[in-house]
Protein backbone atom coordinates (compact mmCIF):
# COMPACT_ATOMS: atom_id res chain seq x y z
CA UNK A 1 0.00 0.00 0.00
CA UNK A 2 1.03 3.68 -0.74
CA UNK A 3 1.36 5.83 2.03
CA UNK A 4 2.79 9.50 2.49
CA UNK A 5 5.45 10.55 4.76
CA UNK A 6 5.87 14.49 5.02
CA UNK A 7 9.75 15.66 6.70
CA UNK A 8 10.18 19.06 7.96
CA UNK A 9 13.47 20.46 6.31
CA UNK A 10 15.69 22.65 8.30
CA UNK A 11 17.06 25.22 5.96
CA UNK A 12 19.71 27.76 6.74
CA UNK A 13 18.71 30.99 5.15
CA UNK A 14 21.48 30.73 2.21
CA UNK A 15 19.60 26.93 2.06
CA UNK A 16 16.22 28.40 2.16
CA UNK A 17 17.11 31.05 -0.43
CA UNK A 18 18.76 28.19 -2.84
CA UNK A 19 15.49 26.31 -2.99
CA UNK A 20 13.21 29.35 -3.33
CA UNK A 21 15.34 30.55 -6.14
CA UNK A 22 14.41 26.94 -7.53
CA UNK A 23 10.95 27.01 -7.09
CA UNK A 24 10.78 29.95 -8.92
CA UNK A 25 12.83 28.92 -12.01
CA UNK A 26 10.94 25.57 -12.28
CA UNK A 27 7.54 27.06 -11.87
CA UNK A 28 8.23 29.84 -14.64
CA UNK A 29 9.47 27.21 -16.81
CA UNK A 30 6.23 25.19 -16.18
CA UNK A 31 3.90 28.26 -17.03
CA UNK A 32 6.37 28.44 -20.29
CA UNK A 33 5.84 24.95 -21.55
CA UNK A 34 1.99 25.24 -20.55
CA UNK A 35 1.75 28.39 -22.95
CA UNK A 36 3.64 26.40 -25.69
CA UNK A 37 1.16 23.05 -25.12
CA UNK A 38 -2.13 25.43 -25.03
CA UNK A 39 -1.17 27.36 -28.28
CA UNK A 40 -0.08 23.93 -30.01
CA UNK A 41 -2.91 22.05 -28.33
CA UNK A 42 0.35 19.51 -27.53
CA UNK A 43 -0.56 17.89 -24.67
CA UNK A 44 1.68 14.30 -24.23
CA UNK A 45 4.95 14.24 -22.20
CA UNK A 46 7.12 12.90 -25.19
CA UNK A 47 6.07 15.75 -27.85
CA UNK A 48 6.41 18.69 -25.05
CA UNK A 49 9.79 17.25 -24.78
CA UNK A 50 10.80 17.57 -28.08
CA UNK A 51 9.80 20.88 -28.39
CA UNK A 52 10.76 22.55 -24.84
CA UNK A 53 13.70 20.41 -23.51
CA UNK A 54 16.17 22.54 -24.63
CA UNK A 55 14.37 25.38 -24.55
CA UNK A 56 13.59 25.56 -20.84
CA UNK A 57 17.19 23.98 -19.75
CA UNK A 58 18.86 26.81 -21.47
CA UNK A 59 15.89 30.05 -20.44
CA UNK A 60 16.35 28.85 -16.98
CA UNK A 61 19.12 26.90 -15.65
CA UNK A 62 17.50 23.76 -15.13
CA UNK A 63 19.56 20.32 -14.88
CA UNK A 64 18.42 17.71 -17.09
CA UNK A 65 16.05 15.79 -14.63
CA UNK A 66 14.39 18.91 -13.44
CA UNK A 67 13.50 19.76 -17.04
CA UNK A 68 11.70 16.22 -17.29
CA UNK A 69 10.53 16.91 -14.39
CA UNK A 70 8.99 20.16 -15.14
CA UNK A 71 7.81 18.70 -18.54
CA UNK A 72 5.90 15.73 -16.66
CA UNK A 73 4.31 18.26 -14.41
CA UNK A 74 2.77 20.25 -16.91
CA UNK A 75 1.67 16.95 -19.36
CA UNK A 76 -0.12 15.72 -15.79
CA UNK A 77 -1.86 18.87 -14.83
CA UNK A 78 -3.13 18.68 -18.35
CA UNK A 79 -4.06 15.38 -18.20
CA UNK A 80 -6.30 15.90 -15.31
CA UNK A 81 -7.96 19.20 -16.17
CA UNK A 82 -9.40 16.54 -19.35
CA UNK A 83 -10.28 14.11 -17.34
CA UNK A 84 -12.31 16.93 -15.13
CA UNK A 85 -13.95 18.36 -18.44
CA UNK A 86 -15.12 14.80 -20.23
CA UNK A 87 -16.25 14.21 -16.63
CA UNK A 88 -18.47 17.22 -16.10
CA UNK A 89 -16.29 18.08 -12.68
CA UNK A 90 -15.97 21.49 -14.37
CA UNK A 91 -19.54 22.35 -15.35
CA UNK A 92 -21.75 21.65 -18.27
CA UNK A 93 -20.75 22.33 -22.05
CA UNK A 94 -20.76 26.17 -22.41
CA UNK A 95 -21.06 26.83 -18.63
CA UNK A 96 -18.69 30.07 -17.56
CA UNK A 97 -16.41 28.00 -15.24
CA UNK A 98 -15.90 25.23 -17.96
CA UNK A 99 -15.38 28.53 -20.27
CA UNK A 100 -12.38 29.46 -17.81
CA UNK A 101 -10.85 26.65 -18.06
CA UNK A 102 -11.20 25.54 -21.11
CA UNK A 103 -9.99 29.37 -22.94
CA UNK A 104 -6.20 29.69 -21.06
CA UNK A 105 -3.25 27.74 -20.09
CA UNK A 106 -2.98 26.08 -17.26
CA UNK A 107 -0.67 28.55 -14.81
CA UNK A 108 1.42 27.22 -11.92
CA UNK A 109 2.11 29.15 -8.54
CA UNK A 110 5.55 30.73 -8.32
CA UNK A 111 6.51 28.27 -5.28
CA UNK A 112 4.26 25.38 -6.60
CA UNK A 113 5.80 21.62 -5.68
CA UNK A 114 8.23 20.66 -7.64
CA UNK A 115 9.02 16.71 -7.62
CA UNK A 116 12.88 15.11 -6.97
CA UNK A 117 14.28 11.77 -8.02
CA UNK A 118 16.97 9.78 -6.60
CA UNK A 119 19.15 11.65 -9.43
CA UNK A 120 18.65 15.01 -7.70
CA UNK A 121 17.77 14.26 -4.23
CA UNK A 122 19.79 11.82 -1.72
CA UNK A 123 18.96 11.01 1.90
CA UNK A 124 21.35 10.51 4.87
CA UNK A 125 18.16 8.97 7.09
CA UNK A 126 21.07 8.66 10.28
CA UNK A 127 22.56 11.76 10.14
CA UNK A 128 18.80 13.40 9.74
CA UNK A 129 20.08 15.51 6.03
CA UNK A 130 19.38 15.55 2.82
CA UNK A 131 21.24 16.08 -0.32
CA UNK A 132 19.23 17.89 -2.65
CA UNK A 133 19.20 19.89 -6.51
CA UNK A 134 18.98 23.77 -6.80
CA UNK A 135 19.40 26.46 -9.79
CA UNK A 136 22.27 27.81 -7.52
CA UNK A 137 24.43 24.35 -7.33
CA UNK A 138 24.25 20.83 -4.85
CA UNK A 139 23.09 21.85 -1.43
CA UNK A 140 24.02 19.30 0.77
CA UNK A 141 23.90 18.87 4.92
CA UNK A 142 20.63 20.09 4.51
CA UNK A 143 18.82 18.67 8.14
CA UNK A 144 15.10 17.85 8.26
CA UNK A 145 13.48 16.22 11.61
CA UNK A 146 11.40 13.96 11.71
CA UNK A 147 9.90 11.34 13.93
CA UNK A 148 11.51 7.90 15.02
CA UNK A 149 8.08 5.96 13.05
CA UNK A 150 8.89 8.01 10.07
CA UNK A 151 12.47 7.24 9.80
CA UNK A 152 11.81 3.65 9.88
CA UNK A 153 9.49 4.10 7.40
CA UNK A 154 11.93 6.22 5.24
CA UNK A 155 14.77 3.85 5.80
CA UNK A 156 12.70 0.73 4.68
CA UNK A 157 9.87 1.80 2.49
CA UNK A 158 10.51 4.84 0.12
CA UNK A 159 10.15 4.27 -3.10
CA UNK A 160 10.09 6.71 -6.23
CA UNK A 161 9.68 10.66 -6.46
CA UNK A 162 9.48 13.20 -3.49
CA UNK A 163 8.24 16.20 -3.75
CA UNK A 164 9.68 19.76 -2.46
CA UNK A 165 6.90 21.75 -0.85
CA UNK A 166 6.78 25.33 0.67
CA UNK A 167 4.11 26.22 2.69
CA UNK A 168 3.51 29.07 5.79
CA UNK A 169 6.89 29.75 5.47
CA UNK A 170 8.29 26.52 6.25
CA UNK A 171 9.85 23.63 3.78
CA UNK A 172 8.92 20.10 3.24
CA UNK A 173 9.71 17.06 1.42
CA UNK A 174 6.96 14.47 1.17
CA UNK A 175 8.25 11.58 -0.02
CA UNK A 176 5.81 7.80 -1.19
CA UNK A 177 6.06 4.82 0.67
CA UNK A 178 5.80 1.84 -0.63
CA UNK A 179 4.69 -0.53 2.46
CA UNK A 180 3.91 -4.35 2.07
CA UNK A 181 -0.03 -5.32 2.48
CA UNK A 182 -1.00 -6.78 5.71
CA UNK A 183 -2.89 -9.61 5.43
CA UNK A 184 -6.86 -9.05 5.68
CA UNK A 185 -8.35 -10.74 8.84
CA UNK A 186 -11.76 -12.30 8.40
CA UNK A 187 -14.16 -10.40 10.57
CA UNK A 188 -16.34 -12.04 12.88
CA UNK A 189 -18.38 -8.78 12.69
CA UNK A 190 -18.56 -5.59 12.02
CA UNK A 191 -18.08 -1.99 13.80
CA UNK A 192 -21.03 0.27 12.44
CA UNK A 193 -19.70 4.11 12.18
CA UNK A 194 -22.29 6.54 11.65
CA UNK A 195 -20.69 9.78 10.67
CA UNK A 196 -22.48 13.04 11.60
CA UNK A 197 -22.40 16.30 12.57
CA UNK A 198 -23.68 16.85 16.11
CA UNK A 199 -21.69 13.65 16.85
CA UNK A 200 -18.27 13.18 14.39
CA UNK A 201 -18.98 9.59 14.68
CA UNK A 202 -20.97 7.23 16.90
CA UNK A 203 -19.98 3.71 16.57
CA UNK A 204 -22.09 0.26 17.61
CA UNK A 205 -21.18 -3.68 16.66
CA UNK A 206 -23.46 -6.67 15.59
CA UNK A 207 -25.11 -8.23 18.30
CA UNK A 208 -24.86 -5.44 20.99
CA UNK A 209 -27.19 -4.39 23.46
CA UNK A 210 -28.97 -0.97 24.14
CA UNK A 211 -26.67 1.73 24.73
CA UNK A 212 -23.48 0.47 24.35
CA UNK A 213 -22.69 2.77 21.23
CA UNK A 214 -19.59 4.45 21.61
CA UNK A 215 -19.92 8.52 20.93
CA UNK A 216 -17.40 10.62 19.66
CA UNK A 217 -18.82 14.22 20.38
CA UNK A 218 -18.36 16.99 17.37
CA UNK A 219 -19.41 19.85 20.25
CA UNK A 220 -15.47 21.10 20.59
CA UNK A 221 -14.78 20.58 16.90
CA UNK A 222 -17.75 22.49 15.88
CA UNK A 223 -17.69 25.03 18.92
CA UNK A 224 -13.69 25.83 17.27
CA UNK A 225 -14.80 26.31 13.65
CA UNK A 226 -17.31 28.66 14.76
CA UNK A 227 -15.33 30.81 16.71
CA UNK A 228 -12.68 30.24 13.51
CA UNK A 229 -15.88 31.56 11.62
CA UNK A 230 -16.28 34.56 13.71
CA UNK A 231 -13.20 35.54 13.81
CA UNK A 232 -12.56 35.47 9.86
CA UNK A 233 -15.91 37.45 9.36
CA UNK A 234 -14.66 40.47 11.88
CA UNK A 235 -11.26 40.37 10.32
CA UNK A 236 -12.61 40.63 6.88
CA UNK A 237 -14.57 43.49 7.47
CA UNK A 238 -12.12 45.52 9.23
CA UNK A 239 -9.63 45.22 5.89
CA UNK A 240 -6.57 46.39 7.29
CA UNK A 241 -3.48 44.86 6.64
CA UNK A 242 -2.52 43.65 10.19
CA UNK A 243 -6.02 41.98 9.81
CA UNK A 244 -5.03 40.39 6.29
CA UNK A 245 -1.60 39.13 8.03
CA UNK A 246 -3.44 37.81 10.83
CA UNK A 247 -6.19 35.87 8.69
CA UNK A 248 -2.85 34.57 6.53
CA UNK A 249 -1.62 32.82 9.47
CA UNK A 250 -4.33 31.43 10.98
CA UNK A 251 -5.58 30.05 7.57
CA UNK A 252 -4.82 26.71 8.55
CA UNK A 253 -5.42 26.26 11.95
CA UNK A 254 -9.00 24.94 12.28
CA UNK A 255 -8.28 22.52 8.84
CA UNK A 256 -5.01 21.33 11.15
CA UNK A 257 -7.53 20.58 14.25
CA UNK A 258 -9.76 19.21 12.60
CA UNK A 259 -7.77 16.58 10.46
CA UNK A 260 -5.83 16.08 14.29
CA UNK A 261 -9.57 15.17 15.54
CA UNK A 262 -10.24 13.06 12.91
CA UNK A 263 -7.02 11.13 13.26
CA UNK A 264 -7.86 10.40 16.75
CA UNK A 265 -11.31 9.25 16.47
CA UNK A 266 -10.17 7.23 13.20
CA UNK A 267 -7.49 5.63 15.49
CA UNK A 268 -9.64 4.69 18.26
CA UNK A 269 -12.31 3.21 15.62
CA UNK A 270 -9.64 1.05 14.17
CA UNK A 271 -8.02 -0.17 17.18
CA UNK A 272 -10.98 -1.46 18.43
CA UNK A 273 -12.08 -3.52 15.76
CA UNK A 274 -8.70 -4.81 15.20
CA UNK A 275 -8.59 -5.94 19.53
CA UNK A 276 -12.18 -7.48 18.83
CA UNK A 277 -11.88 -9.10 15.62
CA UNK A 278 -14.52 -7.13 13.76
CA UNK A 279 -14.08 -5.23 10.50
CA UNK A 280 -15.41 -1.62 10.04
CA UNK A 281 -18.81 -0.82 8.25
CA UNK A 282 -18.74 2.87 6.97
CA UNK A 283 -21.22 4.55 5.14
CA UNK A 284 -21.45 5.72 1.24
CA UNK A 285 -21.67 9.17 1.50
CA UNK A 286 -20.46 10.07 -1.85
CA UNK A 287 -22.13 13.39 -3.24
CA UNK A 288 -24.03 13.82 -0.32
CA UNK A 289 -23.62 17.49 -0.78
CA UNK A 290 -25.18 17.38 -3.85
CA UNK A 291 -28.36 15.04 -2.45
CA UNK A 292 -28.17 17.05 0.93
CA UNK A 293 -30.94 20.33 1.03
CA UNK A 294 -30.49 22.35 3.84
CA UNK A 295 -31.42 26.23 5.00
CA UNK A 296 -28.87 28.29 4.77
CA UNK A 297 -27.67 28.89 8.67
CA UNK A 298 -26.82 24.87 8.27
CA UNK A 299 -24.77 24.94 4.76
CA UNK A 300 -21.41 26.19 6.15
CA UNK A 301 -21.79 23.59 8.53
CA UNK A 302 -22.34 20.61 6.22
CA UNK A 303 -19.62 22.17 3.66
CA UNK A 304 -16.98 22.19 7.00
CA UNK A 305 -17.85 18.79 8.03
CA UNK A 306 -15.05 16.74 7.09
CA UNK A 307 -16.61 13.56 6.42
CA UNK A 308 -14.93 12.42 3.40
CA UNK A 309 -11.56 13.12 5.77
CA UNK A 310 -12.55 10.97 8.55
CA UNK A 311 -13.65 7.90 6.16
CA UNK A 312 -10.50 8.05 4.31
CA UNK A 313 -8.72 8.00 7.43
CA UNK A 314 -10.17 5.45 9.16
CA UNK A 315 -9.72 3.33 5.73
CA UNK A 316 -5.98 3.62 5.34
CA UNK A 317 -5.34 2.97 8.77
CA UNK A 318 -7.26 -0.39 8.62
CA UNK A 319 -5.79 -1.08 5.54
CA UNK A 320 -2.49 -1.08 7.63
CA UNK A 321 -4.19 -3.19 10.42
CA UNK A 322 -5.18 -6.02 8.13
CA UNK A 323 -9.22 -5.10 9.19
CA UNK A 324 -11.79 -5.57 6.31
CA UNK A 325 -13.81 -2.13 5.59
CA UNK A 326 -16.79 -2.36 3.23
CA UNK A 327 -19.29 0.62 2.04
CA UNK A 328 -22.69 0.34 2.26
CA UNK A 329 -26.08 2.37 1.66
CA UNK A 330 -26.68 4.94 3.97
CA UNK A 331 -30.39 5.00 3.07
CA UNK A 332 -33.13 5.11 5.87
CA UNK A 333 -30.25 4.29 8.55
CA UNK A 334 -31.74 6.85 10.92
CA UNK A 335 -35.44 5.95 10.03
CA UNK A 336 -34.98 2.43 10.25
CA UNK A 337 -35.34 -0.05 13.63
CA UNK A 338 -32.26 -1.72 14.61
CA UNK A 339 -34.62 -4.24 16.50
CA UNK A 340 -37.71 -4.98 14.05
CA UNK A 341 -36.72 -3.07 10.64
CA UNK A 342 -39.71 -1.01 10.76
CA UNK A 343 -39.04 1.97 8.40
CA UNK A 344 -40.72 5.08 9.23
CA UNK A 345 -39.72 9.23 9.48
CA UNK A 346 -41.56 9.58 12.63
CA UNK A 347 -39.01 7.11 14.55
CA UNK A 348 -37.10 10.14 14.41
CA UNK A 349 -38.99 12.60 16.44
CA UNK A 350 -36.18 14.62 17.12
CA UNK A 351 -32.06 14.67 16.09
CA UNK A 352 -30.75 12.46 19.56
CA UNK A 353 -34.08 10.16 19.78
CA UNK A 354 -35.10 7.17 18.33
CA UNK A 355 -38.00 5.48 19.03
CA UNK A 356 -39.70 2.82 16.62
CA UNK A 357 -43.92 3.61 16.20
CA UNK A 358 -43.98 -0.04 15.70
CA UNK A 359 -42.20 -2.45 18.20
CA UNK A 360 -41.86 0.47 20.90
CA UNK A 361 -37.68 -0.19 20.60
CA UNK A 362 -35.78 2.98 22.06
CA UNK A 363 -32.43 4.34 21.33
CA UNK A 364 -29.97 7.15 20.90
CA UNK A 365 -30.35 8.03 17.35
CA UNK A 366 -26.92 8.02 16.69
CA UNK A 367 -26.50 4.41 18.20
CA UNK A 368 -29.45 2.80 16.09
CA UNK A 369 -28.13 4.10 13.32
CA UNK A 370 -25.05 2.60 13.87
CA UNK A 371 -26.24 -0.69 14.81
CA UNK A 372 -27.72 -0.56 11.24
CA UNK A 373 -24.75 0.25 9.01
CA UNK A 374 -23.35 -2.66 11.12
CA UNK A 375 -25.78 -4.99 10.04
CA UNK A 376 -25.52 -3.80 6.40
CA UNK A 377 -22.02 -3.90 6.73
CA UNK A 378 -22.82 -8.14 7.41
CA UNK A 379 -24.55 -8.52 4.60
CA UNK A 380 -23.22 -6.80 2.32
CA UNK A 381 -19.74 -8.93 3.43
CA UNK A 382 -21.31 -12.04 2.71
CA UNK A 383 -23.05 -11.37 -0.23
CA UNK A 384 -19.47 -10.27 -2.05
CA UNK A 385 -17.65 -12.81 -0.53
CA UNK A 386 -20.22 -15.73 -1.40
CA UNK A 387 -17.79 -17.06 -3.62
Amino acid sequence: MKLVVQVKLLPTPEQAAALEATLYAVNIAARQVSRLAFEQRTFRNYDLRKHTYEQIKAAHGLAAQAAQHVIKKVADAYTALHANLRNGNLGKQGSPRRLRAESKPITFHPLAAQSYDDRCLSRQIDAQTVSIWTVRGRVKNLAFTASADQLKTLAAHRKGESDLMHRDGMWFLIATCDLPEVPLNHPGGFVGVDLGIANIATTSSTGTGTGTGTRHSGKGLNAVRHRHRELRRRLQAKKTKSAKRLLKRRRRAETRFAANTNHVIAKQIVTEAERTGQGIALEDLQGIRERVRLRKPQRVTLHSWSFHQLGSFIAYKARRAGVAVIYVDPSYTSQQCSHCGHVDKRNRPDQETFACTSCGFAEHADVNAARNIASRGVTGWAVSHAA
